[in-house]
């Protein structure tokens, strides 16, 4: 597929009320010819950390429970299968089940890589996600045609290391534009 959206953010539009995808940043993952596959990157789950997943999963942790990455939030990926985590990382480690997405962007869904960031010898950026967007044929191709998302190339700084209630904000930057002074309304003039 020429147009390919793979290692792209998508940028909610302010019109978007829905809980899910209100102020959503989503990478894509995959996208092809039968669909998309994405991961929302700026919604924390409020009450789950990284260390809180280890320790259900009974992955045992380093002694030091200080590590940067341990401490951080989970995120809400998506609607889709919220049981399954998807760990979006650098790519100077891979794992059992790792896929590249660009050159300096991995997805992996193995257990390996958990064990890692307990052993604080986690890939040098790490997003830990549960569940994610899914689209169908052409839907995604139809959302962007009614407004429903901005897209620009994604960013390694705003997917890794922006605070999550700038992401938004900050990947919207990335294309020139103010979100805020957008219409909340969809359309086409």
């Amino acid at each position: 597929m020429e147009n390919t959206l793979q290692n792209n953010f998508l940028i909610a539009m302010p019109g978007i009320q829905n809980p899910v995808f209100k102020k959503s940043v989503i990478y894509i993952c995959e996208h092809n010819k039968e669909g998309a596959m994405g991961i929302i990157i700026n919604k924390p789950l409020k009450t789950l950390k990284i260390k809180h997943l280890l320790k259900k999963l009974n992955i045992k942790t380093s002694s030091c429970l200080c590590g940067p990455k341990i401490q951080d939030a989970v995120i809400m990926g998506g609607p889709q299968a919220q049981e399954r985590g998807f760990i979006l990382h650098s790519s100077n480690q891979l794992f059992y089940s790792s896929i590249r997405i660009s050159e300096k962007i991995v997805i992996t869904t193995s257990r390996d890589i958990l064990e890692s960031i307990a052993m604080l010898e986690q890939p040098m950026n790490v997003l830990v996600a549960l569940g994610y967007c899914t689209w169908d044929k052409n839907q995604l191709e139809q959302e962007l045609l009614n407004n429903f998302w901005l897209t620009t190339t994604a960013n390694q700084t705003i997917l890794f290391n922006t605070p999550m209630k700038k992401k938004w904000i900050q990947a919207s930057k990335i294309i020139g534009i103010d979100i805020y002074k957008l219409s909340i309304y969809f359309g086409h003039s």
